[in-house]
This record gives C-alpha cells, structure tokens and sequence, in this order.
C-alpha cells in the first residue's frame, strides 16, 4: 500500500485540480480510469493515492515515482499522456514535485488507506520564505500533536520553492474541530501570515493504486 516517503527515496508528485462540485466524481473517474490503464505501467511509478475534499471543489492526487528521469519519461511520453485527453475536460491542475522535511510523531504510521481522513494545509510562498516556513511549522507542530486524534503531520516543500503543504492525517473530524477550539493552538494557528498565503481543505481518500496493490 502507499505511504507516505519520509526518508525521500521516492519522488513525492501532489496533483490538486480545482472542480465545481457536480464535475467532483466525474474527474476522479477519470483520473482513475487513466491510471488504471496508462499510468500504472510505466516505469517507475510506484503509487497513486486520489482524495476528494469534503466541500466538493478539489481533487488531490498524491502520487509517488521511483525517480525524477522517470516521472518526466512519463510526462514526456505523448503516447502515454494521450491515454489521459480527457484529463483536458477539466481544469489545468497545480502540480508540483515535494520533498518530505519533517513527519512526526517518529513511530507514526504512514500507510495512505483509502477511507482515512486528511487535512491539507496549502502555503503558497516567496522561495526566499519557503525554509523560515519550515521552521516555524517543525516549532508549533508539537502542540497539535497534544490532540489525540492527529495520527501524523507530513510537511513537504517544493523542490521549486514556492509550496508547503502539511498533510496532516486525522483520526476523526470531531477532533479537528477540537483542536482548533483548543486555546493552546490558537494563538499559533496564523504562525504563517507575512511569510505565505494559505488555504485548507479537508479530505477522504477514495482511492490508492500501488505497485503492491
């Protein structure tokens, strides 16, 4: 099964298409339709993990690839990339390519299941902010972590340096809410302004394909 690369021996891609709710299903069909007949195959691809938010408007495809040659043999394959036209339907995705700089707890399991429930936290950065970002994210994560529901919390900076995205895995969404209830947490709850802009949305993983799987 997937799950997530916290070592970075695997190239980490984070795929998020913007959707009106109606067309939500409909995309994830596709994506689905082209990874079970296309992407699986090529070298090099080790797993895809798609997530629907629950407000209906993104799609995130967390996706994972032996290696950088072989994820852009795979994008410059025009035969391939025909296979996914449909994909054209829909709007151009933000796509960008990661590396995991910190996930805790240490003895967190990682596994990516379809079912489980996930909070995205999107930070769009300046490259020159992108490590002061990390910084403070590894600072604060701690008092999150208090909240027994928080299974682990995965930051990832862009290799292009203009993302940080903290994928953060939940027991429950009552918990969540607990936790931004939690007097502890608010005050470091905005820890980001100045350095990024920023957005979250919540998610259910619908599906995952894996070179085990």
């Amino acid at each position: 099964m997937p799950a997530i690369a916290k070592k970075n021996d695997l190239i980490t891609v984070i795929i998020i298409f913007v959707v009106e709710p109606e067309q939500q299903q409909k995309l994830i069909d596709t994506i689905i339709e082209f990874i079970d007949n296309a992407v699986k195959y090529q070298p090099g691809f080790v797993s895809a993990s798609l997530h629907k938010s629950l407000d209906g408007i993104r799609v995130m495809n967390y996706a994972q690839w032996q290696s950088l040659e072989e994820y852009y043999t795979f994008l410059d394959n025009s035969e391939v990339q025909a296979q996914g036209k449909k994909l054209a339907n829909f709007n151009p995705p933000d796509l960008h390519i990661f590396e995991v700089v910190d996930s805790q707890p240490e003895n967190a399991p990682l596994e990516i299941n379809r079912g489980d429930l996930i909070h995205l936290a999107e930070f769009r950065v300046k490259p020159e902010n992108q490590q002061r970002l990390v910084e403070l994210e590894k600072e604060y994560v701690g008092v999150a972590l208090q909240n027994p529901g928080l299974i682990s919390a995965n930051f990832h900076r862009s290799l292009d340096g203009t993302r940080i995205m903290n994928y953060g895995q939940w027991r429950s969404w009552e918990n969540f809410e607990l936790l931004l209830q939690d007097p502890k947490y608010k005050p470091l709850s905005e820890y980001w302004q100045g350095l990024a802009e920023n957005e979250f949305h919540l998610y259910e993983v619908v599906f995952t394909k894996s070179t085990t799987n």
